[in-house]
């Protein structure tokens, strides 16, 4: 009992050891609609605590490392992602979250296009989750990813962010397919459309899809503030901004 109590103590005095994690979202195709969703990389443990349980790619912060050198190094060596659009999500530090020892991990989130995604080194260890479909991961990662997806879910209505999901050009109708995927609800197409093309930072281009069997969409281009969608991003706030007055409109269809 009291080796239990002077262990305690020590554990109580030593610092608290810090990590990274990195929640990634990405647009892949329903198993069962074919229409894109949200899906996240998963790692599975393959030591103690939480051995076999999945969890986000993640590692302890070296001595060496910026906080978002680690994030990118760490994503690097787990699914061989290097996303473009890479931000400080939150701080996560709560008394519970480990049992040895206090932990507190700065967390980033990616958001990454298909065909980064499908750059992922999936083995039997790392593989693809739908975001609103996920077990029981290890720690608070559940938390984690329920944070992270509210904090999508309101930047994407006031902001730029949907862009980062998708190429340097797009159809209206991929755009709203994003809104749709994040959003997890249906919009109407004819009122997001008109309301799309009213938005000053979306631009017409003289190109349009190709390899469709109707009359092919014309292809857009964002040109916004945020328009140099290749750069990564600077850490967040914890708390969302308010919505900017050029926001398209996501209410959804009355139809």
């Amino acid at each position: 009992m009291y080796a239990d109590a002077a262990n305690v103590s020590e554990r109580q005095l030593q610092p608290p050891a810090l990590a990274i994690s990195t929640v990634i979202f990405a647009l892949r195709p329903s198993a069962t609609s074919g229409r894109p969703t949200l899906w996240l990389p998963l790692v599975r443990r393959i030591r103690q605590p939480h051995l076999g349980k999945w969890a986000l790619p993640g590692g302890p912060l070296a001595q060496v490392e910026s906080l978002q050198d680690a994030a990118s190094r760490n994503l690097r060596e787990t699914t061989g992602l290097v996303p473009n659009y890479l931000e400080q999500l939150y701080a996560f530090g709560g008394l519970d979250r480990a049992a040895t020892q206090r932990l507190v991990s700065i967390v980033y989130w990616a958001l990454v296009q298909p065909d980064e995604a499908a750059l992922t080194r999936e083995s039997e260890n790392v593989k693809w989750f739908r975001a609103d479909r996920l077990e029981a991961l290890a720690f608070d990662h559940n938390s984690i990813v329920d944070y992270a997806l509210w904090r999508l879910r309101s930047k994407v209505e006031y902001g730029s962010i949907a862009y980062h999901f998708l190429g340097e050009t797009f159809t209206l109708a991929q755009v709203r397919e994003v809104y749709e995927a994040v959003l997890d609800r249906h919009l109407d197409p004819a009122n997001f459309r008109r309301q799309l093309r009213a938005t000053p930072d979306i631009t017409p281009t003289d190109d349009y899809l190709q390899g469709v069997r109707h009359r092919p969409p014309r292809l857009y281009r964002y040109t916004g503030a945020a328009g140099t969608l290749g750069a990564q991003a600077q850490p967040a706030q914890a708390q969302p901004a308010q919505a900017a007055s050029t926001s398209v409109s996501t209410s959804a269809s009355t139809d």
